[in-house]
């Protein structure tokens, strides 16, 4: 007999969505490792607001929401709250039961830059590093570094003359028609009107530069995970300024092992890490004026080349921050907004990972 099509709303409903997500769901251990590291982070978020006036949104919702939002591609903040609105899994996810109210986009997003003004994305990034190492997951003493370009939300039309004087109002104030050709332009001359941090930057000689950001990573060889992350202008030496910073935050007094790209081999680069105990385990390159900085007594031994086999998993991390993440071009502007978006995106990707290496019975425990 054919089943009639025809929907009548219960007048009571029985299910919570706890009881709607399947037991062995992806997102379950993702949810059990993020409560366990915002229960850490209570004192953070108490510090951030007022002991009295009207409740705001729980900060854990705002930063479980923010997952979600990179986990699932979500493009805008508004497509995020009509997705939580009607799947059950997001609101699972996110703590609202079936009857509660989402909020408006432009409240969650103004309650989320609370959340900016506060060092709440390298302290949750530092919890999931730490939850990782309590598991047995992360390599203490071999590590890789490298950067990578993000495009900047500015156009290369708004790059223009620092000291430009005004001229004859646009022909179209939203989309100005605008001849550059011909101009000699640069970062020591020119900076963008929309995003001023964005520098103009090339990855490779013969490739188109673009206003960009220069977002760094330190990952951990064991594992792939990664376990600092820093965003600064791209200004040519971003990627080694980048590595320093992040190496002198690994934790020890024990020799470690980094391993990079061509472009880390430079006479500066590893006396400096060799004077922070880190033998720099980079790719030579023999085309640099006055040869390579690494010699044999480095090439000469057994964890060299794997250190080179392993750092090539970086592009890995970079990959899914800019593809799954959607970092590649960025909704963002300003260096500090910018770099938090990728930090947190950075422990984004540990949790994806971490879901297939901790084992189930240690994820309450």
């Amino acid at each position: 007999m054919r089943g009639a099509d025809h929907q009548q709303a219960g007048m009571f409903s029985y299910l919570s969505p706890e009881q709607r997500v399947r037991v062995d769901h992806p997102l379950r251990v993702v949810r059990a490792v993020t409560d366990e590291i915002l229960g850490n982070m209570s004192p953070l978020f108490d510090a951030m607001y007022a002991e009295c006036g009207r409740p705001s949104i729980p900060p854990e919702k705002l930063l479980r929401a923010q997952l979600l939002q990179m986990l699932y591609s979500v493009r805008s903040e508004r497509l995020l709250m009509e997705e939580i609105d009607y799947s059950i899994l997001f609101r699972w996810f996110v703590g609202l039961n079936l009857d509660e109210k989402v909020w408006d986009a432009t409240t969650f997003t103004k309650n989320r830059d609370r959340l900016l003004e506060a060092a709440v994305a390298k302290e949750f990034l530092a919890q999931v590093v730490e939850r990782a190492r309590a598991a047995g997951l992360v390599s203490d003493e071999h590590f890789t570094v490298d950067g990578t370009l993000l495009e900047a939300w500015a156009s290369l039309k708004s790059f223009r003359p620092k000291e430009e004087r005004p001229g004859a109002p646009p022909d179209d104030p939203g989309n100005p028609t605008v001849d550059f050709h011909g101009e000699k332009r640069s970062n020591q001359t020119h900076e963008s009107k929309t995003d001023p941090d964005a520098l103009l930057a090339r990855k490779a000689k013969g490739k188109e530069a673009k206003l960009s950001y220069s977002g760094n990573l330190l990952v951990e060889n064991r594992n792939g995970l990664i376990v600092d992350a820093e965003l600064l202008e791209a200004n040519g030496r971003a990627e080694r300024d980048a590595a320093l910073v992040m190496l002198e935050q690994v934790p020890g007094d024990e020799r470690i092992t980094v391993g990079g790209d061509k472009g880390f081999d430079t006479a500066e680069f590893v006396a400096e890490c060799r004077h922070m105990n880190v033998t720099p385990h980079v790719a030579q390159n023999d085309g640099r004026p006055g040869g390579s900085a690494i010699e044999a007594r480095t090439t000469r031994h057994v964890g060299y080349a794997v250190s080179q086999k392993k750092r090539k998993r970086i592009e890995e991390c970079f990959g899914w921050l800019k593809d799954i993440a959607l970092l590649r071009k960025l909704k963002h502007r300003g260096l500090f907004k910018v770099g938090w978006i990728f930090i947190f995106a950075a422990a984004a990707y540990n949790l994806v990972r971490m879901r297939n290496l901790i084992p189930i019975a240690t994820v309450s425990g």
